[in-house]
């Protein structure tokens, strides 16, 4: 085990300012993975979600839906603990530009017409908290502490 590495990963700025954005992502992303895993919040669930995404060209579409719907309800609740805060909120960020570049991008910015512009703010979101990690408040710096 590269202790080294993993401390390097999980370590952050120590102040409060990642919190109110890994709260508000994690919330934002738990419920739209909800929606594609377990048909919560008026979601489609897998079989929909898939058949969607089959739809516009990302086949196979249940494994896509289980994969960005895994990114987003797991990689949100650990936004929300400040856990592995780092390679979450890369994984999100990709999964944002995923969304971007195949669903909203022709659509334009604005989200009136199905536009980018709320995946770019989460991806922007994700950037954020990727560089400058967890936070003061974060599971991350308790599990630092701990590491040798």
């Amino acid at each position: 085990m590269n202790i080294p590495t993993i401390k390097q990963l999980l370590t952050s700025d120590n102040n409060f300012s990642a919190l109110p954005l890994r709260l508000v992502a994690g919330i934002i992303f738990t419920a739209h993975g909800a929606q594609k895993l377990f048909a919560w919040f008026g979601g489609y669930g897998l079989e929909g979600t898939g058949q969607w995404m089959e739809s516009i060209g990302l086949a196979p579409g249940y494994l896509m839906a289980m994969t960005a719907g895994s990114a987003e309800f797991f990689g949100g609740l650990l936004l929300i603990l400040g856990l592995l805060t780092r390679p979450t909120a890369l994984v999100l960020a990709v999964t944002m530009l995923v969304a971007i570049f195949s669903t909203h991008f022709a659509n334009g910015l604005f989200m009136s017409n199905n536009g980018y512009e709320f995946a770019l703010a989460l991806f922007a979101i994700s950037m954020s908290v990727m560089l400058q990690g967890g936070g003061k408040l974060s599971l991350d710096r308790v599990l630092v502490k701990n590491i040798n």
